[in-house]
């Protein structure tokens, strides 16, 4: 079968596997499996290794194992309540006697016969003397057995797809294409890194003969996944420097802005101006990341580079997430800027339509230099007459293509900003088409926030530790994971935990409410109140998380710390600290769990953001690094990047070879590789080759 037919079946709808109709097909779409391809690459959670067989007196409470058993009693039912349904029996091999109890699965009581002996799987419960396995999976002693042995895979699911459902379709899939598949990794690279041919990599991904293989299938499927990733980025990063770029002449006006700055730029804040300068000095568009801690200097960086683009003559923009923090932005530049005649616009989504169309024309006809603003500036019809520099603040909330949609109005040089601290074996993939910069100094006058983890017993002391703030004029936060209650979840809501503190534990004082539901004006305005010092306790989820500037909160209080990442949970502690009070961070932790004890020592433990979320990933894996999975950070398939890294390594090394010798473009052997690459990254290379 030649590649293009195969390929047309990897893109054949989910219908075309046995046992799968329109209905279950919408169920799976839900798991993000729409076609052949997408079943086959969906990989196992887990496995349950029911190879494992036990006699009754060898059972520990936990115990996930086979066991064979003979029928002592005949099949007993119960309804205690409408919808529940409880079938059980007595069974026993010569060493004892175990309960096995099914819930609403009524097909039990024809099934299962008194004297007949059957496989149970399942998980073992046992307090004292009392055995007891609920809802085992069984067969025959004498039958094929298929469910009761052998290594299973445990997938992720969504309603009304069981494992068994998606164990028997995967099945169906695999049966279709094991063996016709081309491998697109070439032998040579197989011998090398001792990687499984593809076929048998997906075989034994899904249903493995023993963990060995599994191992084996594992690796290579990790290794590609990277490999593919790295390669892209290789080839996106080499093709954006032979971009050519606005080369711009230092000014010695920049050198008098520092001098006139009221505090002395750090090290390291010199450092990256001097490859920003570097850059926009050189042939070749600029295309770099500043990653910076949080209140490390990145913005000060970023005006100098912003007034070096103006003082050559082209014009800037610089974009953030929210309107609030565009608005101070606006504010604080405008007067830093004052001496310099340079014309700003504010442009946000709560712009009158007539102030708006102003600001378009004046920014078309270059009658202004500087523009500020939100996504906004992401319409089609914002048309710059010349732009040179685009600076993106927290860029991971713009996503990729809004990112590029600036740029490719001319060839502007870019320069992305965060503060969410990524460890450096994530830079290179969630970034690696830009250079990156690291800020890794704090301004000397700097006071480190001191963070206390508390339990519910401690609630009264803090309400009171928080009126003691607002009594001295300062403010606080209380950061909550949810906006309503839920019942799925149990965590404190930010509506509710207002309304209460209202009215009873901070009753009096000021209390302000802002979460992601609210319209974009009404949040913009309870943040200028607490700006403003008109709010004392601001209530919020974690939209503040990148929000506005306010030096008099000293104190940041978060519920239900465990559900917040290390990295999500330093940027919200980073909203205090940033005035001349000493500031404080409360994390309430509802958790009893070990990870979760570990994971509150070392916000307790660690300021660095860079620390902490190396730890973080060591303890969650990179999946989370920021939280919940909403920040652009690749959805990987199988790849975990801390449980991988040494296979990382050897594919960044591979990556790099692969690329310098122009084995792409030059060896039969590597043009399948080639092919997928190209299907993978058409849009963005083609993105690129416009500019």
């Amino acid at each position: 079968m030649d590649n293009a037919k195969l390929n047309s079946i990897l893109y054949s709808s989910i219908q075309s596997v046995k046992q799968v109709g329109t209905a279950t097909a919408k169920k799976l779409n839900k798991l993000g499996i729409e076609t052949i391809g997408d079943l086959i690459t969906y990989y196992p959670r887990d496995y349950e290794d029911r190879n494992k067989e036990k006699k009754v007196f060898e059972l520990q409470d936990g115990d996930e194992c086979a066991i064979i058993l003979r029928i002592l009693n005949g099949v007993t039912f119960s309804r205690p309540r409408r919808n529940l349904r409880i079938y059980k029996t007595v069974a026993g091999d010569e060493s004892g006697q175990i309960t096995l109890t099914w819930f609403n699965q009524d097909y039990i009581k024809g099934k299962i016969s008194k004297g007949n002996e059957y496989v149970f799987f399942g998980k073992v419960k046992k307090i004292g003397p009392h055995i007891e396995m609920v809802n085992p999976i069984y067969e025959e002693v004498n039958s094929e057995r298929k469910k009761t042995t052998g290594i299973q895979p445990i997938y992720s699911l969504t309603a009304g797809i069981t494992q068994a459902y998606l164990r028997m379709i995967q099945r169906n899939a695999l049966d279709i294409v094991i063996g016709k598949l081309t491998d697109i990794l070439p032998n040579e690279l197989r011998k090398k890194y001792s990687l499984s041919e593809y076929n048998f990599a997906l075989e034994n991904i899904h249903f493995p003969k023993n963990f060995e293989q599994k191992e084996k299938a594992r690796k290579r499927l990790v290794f590609e996944e990277l490999l593919i990733l790295q390669l892209g980025l290789l080839q996106l990063k080499n093709s954006q420097i032979v971009v050519s770029g606005i080369k711009m002449q230092y000014k010695p006006a920049i050198d008098k802005f520092i001098s006139q700055l009221p505090y002395q730029l750090t090290n390291a804040q010199q450092k990256v101006f001097k490859e920003i300068v570097n850059d926009m000095t050189s042939e070749n568009q600029m295309n770099r990341l500043i990653q910076g801690d949080v209140g490390s200097g990145k913005t000060i960086v970023a005006l100098m580079a912003i007034l070096l683009t103006i003082l050559n003559g082209y014009q800037a923009v610089f974009m953030v997430p929210t309107g609030i923090l565009a608005e101070q932005h606006y504010q604080t530049i405008k007067v830093a800027l004052e001496s310099y005649d340079v014309v700003i616009e504010l442009l946000t989504g709560s712009v009158t339509k007539k102030e708006k169309e102003r600001i378009k024309q004046d920014i078309k006809n270059n009658e202004c230099q500087l523009v500020i603003g939100t996504h906004a500036l992401l319409e089609e019809n914002v048309e710059f007459a010349k732009l040179g520099l685009v600076v993106t603040d927290e860029q991971h909330r713009f996503g990729v293509k809004q990112r590029a949609v600036l740029p490719s109005k001319s060839n502007p040089h870019i320069i992305v900003m965060t503060a969410t601290p990524i460890p450096r074996t994530l830079s290179l993939i969630l970034y690696g088409d830009l250079d990156i910069s690291i800020i890794d100094e704090l301004p000397p006058n700097r006071k480190p926030i001191k963070t206390y983890s508390v339990n519910d017993s401690m609630r009264n002391r803090v309400y009171q530790f928080i009126r003691k703030i607002v009594n001295e004029g300062r403010q606080a936060y209380i950061i909550c994971p949810l906006v309503e209650e839920s019942e799925e979840v149990e965590a404190e809501a930010a509506m509710s935990l207002a309304k209460r503190i209202s009215e009873n534990d901070l009753k009096g004082l000021s209390i302000g409410l802002v979460h992601g539901k609210m319209k974009a004006i009404e949040k913009d305005q309870v943040m200028a109140g607490f700006a403003a010092g008109n709010i004392q306790v601001l209530v919020s989820t974690t939209v503040v998380e990148v929000g506005v500037n306010v030096p008099n909160a000293s104190l940041m209080v978060v519920e239900n710390a465990e559900r917040f990442g290390l990295a999500q949970l330093h940027q919200l502690r980073g909203r205090v600290g940033r005035g001349e009070y000493q500031s404080y961070c409360i994390l309430f932790c509802q958790s009893k769990s070990e990870i979760a004890r570990k994971r509150m020592e070392i916000m307790t433990k660690y300021s660095d953001g860079f620390m902490i979320s190396e730890k973080d990933m060591e303890l969650r894996g990179p999946g989370d690094i920021f939280g919940t999975r909403q920040h652009g950070l690749p959805e990987f398939k199988i790849a975990n990047l801390y449980e991988d890294i040494e296979i990382l390594k050897e594919v960044q090394k591979t990556a790099s070879d692969i690329v310098k010798h122009q084995m792409l473009e030059g060896r039969e052997d590597y043009n399948i590789l080639q092919e997928h690459l190209l299907s993978l990254f058409e849009d963005k290379m083609n993105e690129v080759a416009l500019n």
